[in-house]
């Protein structure tokens, strides 16, 4: 019985390597994105996918001289389908960890997406998380924000079961700063309507948290094209105005 699975288990993975070459006849790669994450990739009313990885994306392949299609996958198997060469990349805010370099490979990092703090806008004397000892600052009960404050005693923390509860409560002066993921800042801050103007991202990200595309570990050539494009991008400030664009 272990004899049958271990045969099977190899024809699929080399029926993956096979169908990952296979898309690749015509010279384009498929790039999966799971579209549902704003700003990072979405799709906008006129049914297209957006963002910034996606505008990222097309300025990687524009100086790296490469064909693309993204194919907008569920998050729930976006890791198997890379796996399994459903397609040849993922670019989908993933963050770099040990555990996943160990199934797939990835590009140098292209963003640091770690936590980050939301004030109001007339709190203009706020330049970072020290500013606020003995105010009231709103995480997310048990998310990487919320352990974050544990290397600030003297802030007083204010848990919430969901991050938008703590945004509210910050536009109405219930606590004075929001500590979260520095995409969701963005999205809250850029691209809704009830906050623009009003609340503002203060400086950088605190924490390191990278984000890279993921790449099946059988392309180091693809591997080597994204990375060339991505050291151009950024080089040429392409990834800050990006950045921008979508993130500020």
């Amino acid at each position: 019985m272990k004899k049958i699975l271990l045969i099977a288990a190899v024809s699929l993975i080399f029926g993956g390597m096979l169908f990952a070459q296979a898309q690749q006849e015509d010279d384009t790669y498929i790039i999966a994105s799971d579209a549902t994450w704003p700003p990072m990739e979405f799709v906008n009313e006129e049914g297209d996918i957006v963002g910034f990885d996606i505008d990222l994306i097309e300025a990687i392949a524009e100086e790296a001289g490469f064909s693309y299609e993204i194919k907008n996958t569920a998050w729930d198997g976006i890791f198997a389908g890379l796996a399994n060469g459903a397609y040849d990349a993922i670019i989908s805010s993933v963050t770099i960890t040990e555990e996943r370099k160990a199934q797939m490979a990835f590009t140098q990092p292209y963003i640091n997406v770690g936590q980050i703090l939301i004030v109001r806008t007339e709190m203009n004397t706020i330049g970072g998380l020290e500013d606020l000892n003995g105010h009231k600052v709103g995480v997310q009960n048990g998310t990487t924000g919320d352990f974050v404050l544990d290397d600030y005693p003297q802030v007083d923390r204010m848990a919430y079961d969901e991050i938008g509860f703590a945004v509210e409560d910050l536009l109405n002066k219930n606590v004075d700063g929001v500590v979260c993921d520095s995409v969701i800042a963005a999205d809250y801050v850029m691209n809704n309507e009830n906050y623009q103007g009003k609340l503002e991202i203060v400086g950088e990200p605190f924490t390191d948290e990278y984000l890279g595309i993921a790449v099946q570990k059988n392309l180091p050539e693809f591997l080597e094209l994204l990375n060339e494009g991505l050291e151009k991008v950024i080089a040429s400030g392409k990834r800050d105005e990006l950045m921008n664009k979508w993130l500020r």
